[in-house]
């Protein structure tokens, strides 16, 4: 999700040490002086809509929880989300809410110093089942039949409570509440720019062959273009390595149906054949020579002005941002969304059910706080955290939202954010369907109909559940396998003189690297996932 932002806490162990039993819930308060009731109309819940059984108001009295989220808008304490489920709930909410640049920073010092906010968000999940085995934060699972939100979209749903097992840590204590259903089907591929291709009467490309010759046409034609670009750096061999087969939630380790078995992309032959592939696009101009170094801005301007370049894979929002960057300028800019490249003719399957680390310390609070998480993951929840209040600051119209407010501008979920404290990252658990988010314009459209009708997803990896040993294994191998494995590609695609010798050799250097090790953490996890343990 692009706008998402998703943060990867790197938490050393020790750090997380630090935040013992008995230290966490620091953060916890509850009014102690009788202060009035939260504004409420007194009106059964029936009419917050469907509450998935859990009955609001969730306490008795005036109860204050803190929560520690991401956002760098001011004022959500005093937003409309909040005042609504202060009114719904009886919880008055503190937000205490750091910028995306700061807010890992800042999570470091709050886990170090063990004073938790009542629910925060961020860490990964080792660091989190860690925390959990120490006593500092809630199994969740304890409290289940409080939870029916919850446990009926995790516990008896045969096709998510694979999260129960997957999630949990070595006693099966869940600690993580999942978000489901954030993703849309399709959020990123191959873009061209269909008005130059129309110009020079190229249809799009159906395989990778009509791939290249339309690559090579363009070049024909602008010879002093590099018909593809690219700023993901050396994110380019993850972003095409699902249309050879070795894409996946864990890349670089992937799930290989056919054998059930996981292996490693970098030395598989498939990720030589990708190699191969780019290596006679480069050689042959049709690559431009900074896929690995280029900037957003020189990209920007490679694909936007002086015909300098023509396709390129991103998210499929910049297919209008282009257009309207340069409408003034070029009204017959047209981008859009390309068929898949590679063998399977597939892209990246997106997760139904995300991981944001969002949990509840062992503290005073945390029964009121998994109850406040369930209510916001039932439909009412959902609603009023990514919808809004319909007849507050929203009209539904052919059952899509309007904003009666913000008539005059462009209504996207930042801004939601800005005037409501909707869409707040953490706070979304069970995003709304009808939510602007989903609202695609003919191009985005048009992206999610070609993927979708004819299913071209690379299919999905199993979720694994690593021991201590297995996840100390796998962190430390990566980095050194992913570094060496992202230098090695780029030089095999940008030298001539790199062929099949130093494709063995790489092989092999990537074994005594720990290829073997690393994949084998995964193979035995996933003899411990089929037989249930």
């Amino acid at each position: 999700m692009s706008r998402r932002k998703r943060f990867n806490v790197v938490l050393t162990l020790s750090l997380i040490a630090s935040a013992a039993p008995g230290c966490s819930g620091g953060g916890t308060k509850e009014q102690a002086a009788p202060a009035a009731e939260p504004k409420s109309t007194g009106a059964p819940a029936a009419d917050y809509g469907d509450t998935g059984g859990i009955k609001p108001p969730i306490v008795d009295k005036p109860t204050t929880l803190t929560w520690m989220l991401v956002s760098d808008k001011p004022n959500l304490n005093n937003s409309l989300v909040v005042k609504e489920i202060e009114k719904r709930t009886g919880i008055k909410l503190d937000i205490q809410a750091y910028s995306s640049q700061s807010y890992n920073d800042k999570l470091k010092v709050v886990v170090a110093s063990g004073k938790l906010p009542d629910i925060f968000h961020g860490l990964k999940l080792a660091e989190v089942n860690k925390m959990g085995g120490q006593g500092a934060l809630t199994p969740i699972n304890n409290y289940l039949n409080e939870l029916p939100n919850f446990k009926k979209l995790y516990v008896d749903n045969k096709d998510n409570n694979w999260v129960m097992k997957s999630w949990s840590d070595d006693k099966n204590n869940m600690y993580t509440w999942p978000i489901y259903g954030l993703q849309r089907d399709v959020n990123h591929g191959f873009l061209y720019r269909k008005d130059i291709f129309d110009k020079l009467g190229i249809k799009e490309w159906t395989n990778t062959d009509e791939f290249y010759q339309a690559l090579k046409k363009l070049k024909e034609a602008y010879p002093g273009s590099y018909p593809y670009a690219s700023k993901t750096k050396e994110g380019i061999f993850k972003d095409w390595s699902y249309g050879w087969g070795l894409g996946g939630a864990s890349y670089p380790a992937y799930y290989e149906e056919k054998s059930k078995t996981w292996k490693l992309a970098y030395t598989q032959p498939e990720y030589k054949d990708m190699l191969d592939f780019m290596k006679k696009l480069y050689n042959e101009g049709l690559m431009d020579p900074e896929f690995v170094t280029d900037t957003d801005a020189s990209w920007t301007a490679k694909m936007t002005t002086n015909n300098k370049s023509f396709v390129t894979f991103d998210w499929i929002g910049r297919l209008d941002m282009f257009a309207n960057q340069v409408k003034s300028q070029n009204p017959e800019y047209n981008l859009r969304y390309g068929n898949p490249v590679g063998p399977t003719g597939h892209i990246r399957t997106l997760p139904k059910i995300d991981n944001f680390g969002i949990v509840v310390p062992n503290g005073k609070n945390k029964e009121i706080a998994l109850k406040l998480l369930d209510y916001l993951t039932s439909p009412s929840g959902s609603s009023l955290v990514t919808l809004g209040v319909e007849g507050v600051n929203l009209k539904m119209e052919n059952d899509k939202p309007v904003y009666p407010e913000l008539k005059d501008g462009p209504v996207d979920i930042s801004t939601l954010e800005s005037k409501y404290g909707m869409w707040l990252e953490g706070m979304y658990l069970r995003p709304d369907r009808r939510s602007v988010y989903y609202n695609f314009t003919e191009k985005e459209k048009e992206a999610q109909d070609k993927i979708v009708k004819d299913n071209k997803f690379e299919p999905a990896d199993p979720v694994l559940k690593f021991t201590d040993e297995e996840t100390k294994t796998l962190a430390e191998l990566r980095t050194t396998l992913e570094k060496a494995a992202n230098e090695f590609s780029t030089k095999y695609v940008m030298k001539k003189e790199f062929g099949d010798a130093e494709w063995k050799d790489w092989q092999q250097s990537a074994e005594k690297l720990g290829a073997s090790k690393y994949i084998a953490a995964y193979n035995s996890a996933q003899q411990r996932y089929d037989s249930g343990k």
